[in-house]
């Protein structure tokens, strides 16, 4: 039993160590982020902007995502264009959007053509690249149909970004939850960007590795996308929000990341495999396919989320199946691990209050762990092997591009 008491302790140690820098690295990164608010009031005037909406089966969500952005609070609502990029969607996405465009003038919606084959094109890339044929703003704004804005968040936006000369700006949402998979997921993986994209060097013009922008909300310079290449410039790579953050960087330009929890709100998925299919299809890919880091996030958040409450199944289990032979040892290691899993539920509970999510199922910690390391084990395989790599059905498995004959 001393052994498997030992072993208990020992687990319940590593994950109060592990605790305690991956919640420190978090709170580090939000300590130095910029937040953004909303404008008080609108100034008097401001540049044009073109709202480009790529869309793909989001039946569920095209008919809000749009209102939301008619909604919007502008000086000269005549300012304002609105791009629906439907990307070949089989449900009822485009017969939506086409419903609301017949009643509003800013509205246009065009039809993606298939995607060429003698080029490799990834996810909304293409759908992006034809839309901003049609644009005319001096701010392009790119969206995704699962976000909602506020009143207020193009003003604000846009305002930033000219007083401060900003080429790129790029919001990080509210993350709203609806189902319990997103419960037990969604938090983690806010914290795991937090950790691995830091404000500080991300807005640091200096550290030019150092590049990211959140896919839902990316304002960008028209001047400055043309200059860069735009969405054709990473026509194949699948996380294209940090793949044309590196280039912003890299090409000198300004990018500023910041919060925006009350200015735009997103809801990811509907339910537990569109969460799945949408995380593995991202997860790996957006280390940069790099193996190392990606098996050593699953790690991380096993000994943070998993290691203290299977210290505890082990320290209870050895205690029931042998009793304590050794009191203290086995009060010590319960003691311990009531200790780690109470701190953990302080960690998340602040974690929750500063990206101003309700705190739900901290009981089922354990099996939030398991999910977020199992995700990224299937998006290692999924990515290298190319076996059910997709996004709502459509295969994400590079195909050789067709080669015209001589």
């Amino acid at each position: 039993m001393n052994n498997g008491l030992l072993a208990a302790a020992g687990l319940i140690s590593l994950s109060i160590y592990a605790m305690t820098v991956f919640f420190g690295r978090q709170n580090k990164s939000l300590d130095q982020a910029p937040a953004l608010e909303p404008n008080a009031s609108l100034p008097e005037s401001l540049p044009a902007v073109s709202v480009i909406i790529p869309a793909y089966n989001e039946a569920v969500n095209i008919a809000d995502c749009m209102a939301a952005v008619l909604q919007s609070e502008l000086p000269s609502s005549s300012e304002l264009q609105v791009i629906v990029a439907d990307d070949e969607s089989s449900d009822d996405t485009r017969a939506l959007a086409e419903a609301i465009a017949a009643e509003e003038p800013r509205v246009q919606v065009i039809a993606v053509p298939p995607r060429p084959t003698d080029t490799v094109w990834r996810g909304k890339n293409w759908a992006c690249a034809n839309a901003v044929q049609q644009a005319t703003g001096d701010y392009w704004l790119f969206i995704d149909a699962d976000v909602r804005l506020e009143p207020q968040a193009i003003a604000t936006t846009l305002q930033k970004a000219e007083q401060e000369q900003i080429d790129l700006l790029s919001c990080a949402p509210n993350v709203a939850c609806g189902c319990l998979a997103e419960w037990l997921v969604q938090p983690i993986m806010i914290s795991l960007l937090a950790i691995g994209f830091s404000f500080e060097g991300v807005n640091d013009p200096e550290q030019r590795h150092r590049a990211f922008a959140a896919g839902p909300f990316m304002l960008f310079r028209r001047a400055t996308y043309e200059a860069i290449g735009g969405h054709q410039a990473v026509a194949d790579d699948l996380v294209e929000d940090v793949a044309l953050a590196r280039l912003i960087k890299r090409k000198g330009h300004r990018l500023h990341y910041t919060l925006a929890l009350d200015l735009l709100k997103v809801r990811m998925y509907q339910n537990f495999s569109g969460l799945w299919e949408g995380w593995t299809k991202n997860y790996y890919v957006g280390s940069g396919r790099n193996l190392f880091a990606t098996l050593y996030s699953a790690f991380a958040v096993t000994a943070v989320f998993v290691l203290p409450w299977l210290g505890m199944a082990i320290a209870l289990a050895c205690i029931l199946a042998a009793g304590p032979a050794t009191p203290w040892l086995a009060g010590t290691t319960l003691v311990l691990a009531a200790s780690a899993i109470a701190l953990q539920y302080c960690y998340r509970l602040q974690s929750a209050q500063r990206f101003g999510l309700p705190f739900r199922y901290g009981w089922l910690g354990w099996l939030s762990g398991l999910l977020v390391a199992a995700i990224a084990i299937g998006s290692i395989i999924k990515t290298e092997t190319g076996w059910g790599w997709t996004w709502r059905g459509r295969s994400l498995a590079v195909q050789e591009p067709i080669q015209e004959p001589k």
